[in-house]
């Protein structure tokens, strides 16, 4: 991409004559910009999809940003890098001609984390997020108003990864900035399952459109 905006290897998918909506999909540690592709149409058929491979490194593995340990994150380089990403995200909205206002996140695992970070800190960037195997990823000093947002959080009953207590902080801390947020729980550990596919498509059914 050409511009100041950070360049992020990506795919773009355009959508459906007709469709407003783009999905930005944001894969777990280890992925790829190609990993989540299959999942836009099984969750909202014809949606553009907008997919970034993260730009740090973990042993090999990208990621969107940096861990000190399982569960640790580096909060400063999470600021660092979810500012990256909305930069991009706004970027790629001039470039293929989406409308910025009608974005949703699907995130899985790390790809969650920084959609939680993006509406955390740069709200302006999602109109919704669809967060699969989330976590705190920070605590901002101030919460922003989320007022209008809606998020659906999904998580696995035998997850080793993400404890329940963590699921249900990070629930309460959108709510309390004003989001509506659905917490479902699926019988899964860390994992994608079908029925979080058929919780996804379900939201974003009633979804902003």
């Amino acid at each position: 991409m050409t511009g100041s905006a950070p360049d992020f290897a990506h795919r773009w998918v355009p959508p459906a004559p007709g469709e407003e909506r783009t999905l930005l999909l944001l894969h777990g540690t280890g992925g790829n910009e190609d990993d989540l592709l299959p999942l836009g149409p099984a969750i909202a058929p014809g949606a553009g999809q907008l997919s970034p491979r993260g730009r740090v490194l973990e042993r090999g593995m990208p990621r969107f940003f940096r861990r000190l340990a399982e569960g640790v994150f580096d909060e400063a380089d999470v600021v660092r890098r979810a500012g990256e990403l909305a930069d991009f995200v706004a970027h790629a909205a001039g470039r293929y001609g989406f409308d910025p206002t009608r974005v949703t996140a699907v995130g899985f695992s790390n790809g969650a984390n920084i959609a939680a970070a993006l509406l955390l800190l740069r709200p302006e960037t999602l109109a919704a997020a669809a967060l699969f195997r989330a976590m705190v990823p920070l605590r901002p000093a101030q919460l922003p108003v989320l007022r209008g947002r809606r998020v659906l959080i999904s998580e696995g009953r035998t997850d080793p990864i993400v404890a329940a207590a963590e699921a249900e902080s990070l629930a309460s801390m959108l709510r309390g900035a004003g989001a509506e947020v659905t917490l479902a729980w699926q019988d899964a550990g860390h994992g994608l399952v079908g029925a979080d596919v058929d919780a996804a498509r379900a939201w974003l059914g009633t979804a902003a459109r």
